[in-house]
């Protein structure tokens, strides 16, 4: 019962996604600065829905001959359409996002991970085309590359889709600017508590 509800959430953001994603609106990003990641995966994402509207077309000649297997097959190859392009939405409406005391860091609708500033070890830009699954690493990639390295200092909690917790220390994800991101992080880690700013000089 568990992992069906979390599948159905899963899904409920896909489609509330598809809806921001039409009103070319984000999923609270709040006051912070985002960072896109969808622009490395979208074509991809566009060809499998193309290839599935391709084989739905197929499967309707086939079929044609069998109402009732036919409308249950259209009606599951639209819904299918219908969640790979929610994916893109949901990449696109949902960008990392860079505020004063944490990263936000996100995939679609099935990650939303919050890193402390000052959980971040290290931050370095870095091209990786493959990736291992390992003990304590996320491994976020778009097109199947990451660009941007996060070291933490200490772990933070990942939340699978299904709820199961992961605790990681390093994160590697994707970003369309890595370099603004690396810069932007890399500033926001130096600059003064806002505790520290209000300090008497």
């Amino acid at each position: 019962m568990r992992t069906a509800f979390a599948l159905v959430r899963h899904e409920v953001r896909l489609f509330v996604s598809l809806a921001l994603w039409v009103a070319r609106r984000t999923h609270r990003t709040g006051r912070g600065q985002d960072f896109p990641y969808a622009r490395g995966e979208g074509p991809m994402m566009f060809g499998l829905a193309f290839v599935c509207v391709i084989e739905s077309l197929t499967m309707a000649v086939l079929l044609r001959d069998h109402p009732v297997v036919h409308r249950a097959v259209l009606a599951l190859d639209v819904y299918t359409v219908v969640l790979v392009v929610g994916v893109h939405a949901a990449n696109v409406v949902r960008p990392h996002v860079l505020a004063d005391d944490e990263l936000r860091v996100r995939r679609a609708a099935h990650v939303d991970l919050r890193i402390p500033l000052h959980h971040i070890a290290a931050v370095r830009r870095e091209l990786r085309t493959t990736h291992q699954r390992a003990d304590g690493e996320l491994d976020l990639a778009m097109g199947a590359r990451t660009t941007v390295t996060l070291e933490l200092a200490r772990p933070v909690d990942h939340f699978t889709v299904l709820g199961r917790r992961r605790p990681v220390h390093l994160v590697r994800l994707h970003a369309d600017e890595p370099g603004d991101l690396v810069s932007a992080i890399t500033r926001a880690r130096n600059a003064p508590s806002p505790s520290e700013r209000d300090l008497p000089v």
